[in-house]
């Protein structure tokens, strides 16, 4: 299924888990994201407990990291972004000030303008978020806060309360947007500035 959003996913290191749903992968991010950190190469990553910087990434005074961690090659995260609960960036991302990620996976160039959150998600390659967009992982105004996805025309139960969205590659998201928990967006997305995305809304 993430083969679909995501044309890398197969040859990353998250393939060993390509048999999993989306919100399987995210709700297990501390366990998958420590197992990552077990492989990497102190020659090209500074490790200090379970935060793992590549050494060619640049982390800005300011920035809060709470592992486990693992930031890719180029990265850049800078001052006043907050980064928690098991966070997977492949490369060449850009977290911007004031941005919170929260148990999710980043894939090559994704890029988080300021102000953002993302919440147990897994960003495609590519994906731009402006200013102040959002991806919501908590059915917070229903009684029942089991998420739901809208996947080839069936309604599926996540299992899960916490799951944002699977956002296909070089997909783009407009300021101020709001993705709601359960959110698929296909590949090279367009989701316009101040829009509301929930695809399962309350019936």
């Amino acid at each position: 299924m993430i083969g679909d959003f995501i044309a890398s996913f197969d040859s990353s290191a998250l393939a060993i888990r390509k048999g999993l749903y989306p919100w399987m992968i995210t709700s297990q991010a501390l366990d998958v994201v420590r197992e990552l950190l077990a492989t990497v190469d102190p020659e090209h990553y500074h490790q200090e407990g379970d935060v793992a910087i590549h050494r060619g990434s640049q982390v800005e005074a300011g920035a809060v990291l709470k592992g486990p961690i693992l930031i890719g090659p180029a990265c850049l995260i800078a001052a006043g972004a907050y980064l928690r609960g098991g966070v997977w960036l492949e490369g060449r991302a850009t977290i911007g000030p004031g941005s919170e990620i929260k148990s999710s996976f980043l894939f090559a160039e994704a890029k988080l303008a300021h102000f953002n959150f993302v919440g147990d998600s897994i960003l495609g390659e590519g994906t731009n978020l402006e200013a102040g967009s959002i991806v919501a992982n908590h059915r917070n105004e229903r009684a029942a806060k089991q998420i739901h996805v809208r996947y080839r025309d069936r309604r599926v139960a996540t299992g899960v309360e916490k799951f944002g969205a699977l956002v296909g590659d070089h997909t783009a998201i407009g300021a101020n947007a709001v993705l709601a928990p359960g959110t698929l967006l296909a590949p090279r997305s367009v989701v316009p500035r101040l829009s509301l995305i929930d695809q399962d809304p309350d019936t």
